[in-house]
């Protein structure tokens, strides 16, 4: 059975849908205003709230100060470092330091195989491979096989591509967020199909 993260939760419905879905984890964007899925660390609180207890909470970070991302680790928010900024290997260590015993994530945008030895040697807990941030489109899947090591696989995903993807690359685990929106906004039936899609196999 395929893992699955469903991120970019914003809205109250949203977090009723993924407690229905029943996801592995579930992803808020914090503190990054391009998205308008971005949360405050407050919002990310409220939130979390009334999240089902067997789903773990990421946080996904763009170019955040080391001490943001760690206090939202060490108080609980989130039990997840996911990285789509810049950040290097120095700041995976001075996170870890900062917040020890919590995963640090780190997203890769995949554009040809020289992208893939930074990818096979980062010092972060797991990799994640997508085409950019948010654009909702698939890089070209055929460079995910150069990988040598377990991966999220990201990037226009949808309930429709997911079997695709998991018989094609048979990832360590699948990362969605506007592959199940309508409009922007989280929809509650294609998450629902989302996860039964990764379920399957």
């Amino acid at each position: 059975m395929t893992r699955i993260k469903i991120c970019g939760l914003y809205r109250p419905e949203d977090i009723q849908s993924v407690n229905q879905a029943r996801p592995d984890w579930c992803g808020f964007i914090v503190n990054f205003p391009k998205s308008h899925r971005s949360l405050t660390p407050e919002q990310v609180r409220e939130l979390r709230r009334d999240l089902y207890a067997g789903i773990i909470p990421v946080g996904v970070f763009v170019d955040q100060p080391v001490d943001t991302v760690a206090a939202l680790l060490n108080d609980g928010t989130v039990s997840i470092a996911q990285l789509h900024g810049q950040e290097d290997g120095a700041y995976i260590a001075a996170l870890r330091a900062a917040a020890p015993g919590h995963p640090v994530w780190k997203a890769f945008k995949i554009r040809s195989a020289a992208d893939l030895e930074t990818v096979n040697n980062s010092p972060a807990s797991l990799v994640v491979l997508d085409n950019s941030c948010g654009t909702g489109e698939t890089f070209d899947w055929t460079l995910a096989r150069g990988v040598t090591r377990p991966y999220l696989l990201a990037g226009g995903l949808t309930p429709e591509n997911i079997p695709q993807a998991i018989a094609q690359l048979h990832p360590w685990g699948l990362d969605i967020s506007s592959g199940v929106e309508t409009d922007g906004k989280k929809d509650f039936d294609k998450i629902q199909a989302a996860a039964a899609a990764a379920r399957k196999d």
